[in-house]
């Protein structure tokens, strides 16, 4: 019985967590179907009174929302494929190449996950601006092609790979192409998956440095687009960027309840093996 009420009690505080972190995506899809009346008389029910169509077609038909939606998809999907590509070679010259000094250089690369946003922020905006990229999706992309987090990633499920395959292969003269293309990646397929999505996500979500480069609303990625309907008290506005911000948590809510098995296991064996 002590056990069964210890359990209890740990499912209800699990129960209430979820709540609390579910609550603001529950808050944003109610009001997003409310007319801004009621969503300032009734700001906390979730069912609406009267549910209408109207914020998402105030949308549509006032912002180049499909150019908008296909910016970011083109700047997250970009910065994934160029870190994920770029973490996979790093990752496997760290755990299958013998250089000297190359515990220090993958010291020096951890180190680099603690500096602050701001402190590159400058100079490579005056980077961009120099090459002629300002006001351009690709500005956003260019300083984001390699990420040490992902190097640290599949590092660690590198560092699984039994090594006795990777000799076998070498004896047998294969090249480190094939081995990294025909035995690394598919082993670790599920780390190289999780890794992209959440670079997708994060570079789908970002803010700071895209409002920092583009400055045409054609240019615009989703969350500019949202933080057009939000002023300093709030927003007059509201209902309709709780709309936007709908669609623009849409495509990564979804990705990551179908890859959050990935996910999980992968930051779980990084934990691990660290």
């Amino acid at each position: 019985m002590k056990i069964r009420r210890s359990q209890a009690g740990w499912h209800i505080l699990l129960l209430f967590f979820v709540f609390v972190m579910l609550m603001p995506i529950i808050f944003a899809v109610s009001n997003s179907f409310k007319t801004l009346q009621d969503a300032f008389n009734t700001v906390f029910q979730v069912i609406p009174l009267n549910p209408t169509l109207e914020n998402y077609i105030h949308v549509f038909e006032r912002l180049p929302f499909f150019q908008i939606t296909l910016n970011t998809f083109l700047i997250a999907s970009t910065v994934t494929v160029f870190k994920t590509i770029t973490s996979l070679f790093a990752a496997y010259s760290f755990v299958y190449f013998s250089y000297k000094g190359k515990g220090t250089i993958y010291f020096i690369m951890l180190t680099t996950m603690f500096i602050p946003f701001t402190v590159t922020m400058i100079p490579n905006y005056l980077l961009i601006s120099k090459i002629g990229l300002r006001d351009s999706i690709w500005g956003v992309a260019l300083p984001q092609l390699a990420d040490v987090l992902g190097i640290f990633l599949l590092r660690q499920a590198m560092r699984g790979v039994p090594k006795a395959l990777i000799e076998a292969a070498k004896l047998e003269n294969v090249g480190n192409v094939k081995i990294m293309r025909d035995i690394i990646i598919p082993l670790v397929r599920p780390s190289i998956i999780t890794t992209g999505i959440v670079f997708f996500i994060n570079s789908w979500n970002e803010y700071v440095w895209p409002v920092l480069i583009l400055k045409s609303k054609e240019n615009y990625t989703l969350s500019l687009a949202l933080q057009m309907y939000i002023s300093s008290e709030g927003g007059t506005e509201f209902t309709i960027a709780m709309a936007v911000s709908v669609m623009t948590m849409l495509i990564p809510l979804i990705l990551y309840i179908i890859f959050q098995r990935y996910i999980i296991n992968t930051f779980t064996m990084s934990g691990i093996k660290g």
